[in-house]
């Protein structure tokens, strides 16, 4: 799963529903992978129809959002709360689902991640931990620079 290839990254996700349709066991990531699209009933026609999906840009500027990038966070979001790396990131997570839901918490926690990888684009660099790592920090209410 873990691939800068496009078309492979996404031949996961349809591999995975796909599966997940025709009532086949899951394998590997793909429980991950269809628990999230489980819970995002809005991609789920992109999920079914591979063919007009796999090739399709989904331009920010133009307001589209990307399903396979959103579906992705979750899955990082998923993958770091389960080893708790970065350190405090599950603390920070059990706070927000506190106040509100566990996908709504997912959902501010993957702004933070977004932010990191937009400005590691800007760069054409690898994302930098402290940006992530600072706006986490500030979400749940801790100064980014205290220990």
């Amino acid at each position: 799963m873990y691939t800068q290839d496009r078309q492979r990254l996404r031949q996961a996700f349809f591999d995975a529903w796909q599966r997940y349709r025709d009532g086949l066991p899951l394998e590997g990531i793909e429980p991950l992978i269809v628990a999230v699209a489980s819970r995002h009933p809005e991609y789920h026609a992109i999920l079914d129809n591979r063919d007009d999906a796999g090739d399709r840009d989904y331009p920010a500027e133009l307001g589209h959002a990307n399903p396979f990038l959103h579906l992705g966070m979750h899955i990082a979001l998923a993958e770091q709360l389960s080893i708790d790396q970065p350190p405090g990131v599950r603390a920070c997570y059990r706070m927000l689902c506190t106040g509100g839901s566990e996908h709504e918490a997912e959902h501010r926690m993957m702004e933070c991640l977004g932010e990191a990888l937009w400005a590691a684009g800007r760069t054409g660099g690898a994302p930098a931990p402290d940006t992530y790592l600072d706006c986490l920090a500030r979400l749940c209410g801790r100064d980014p620079h205290s220990p």
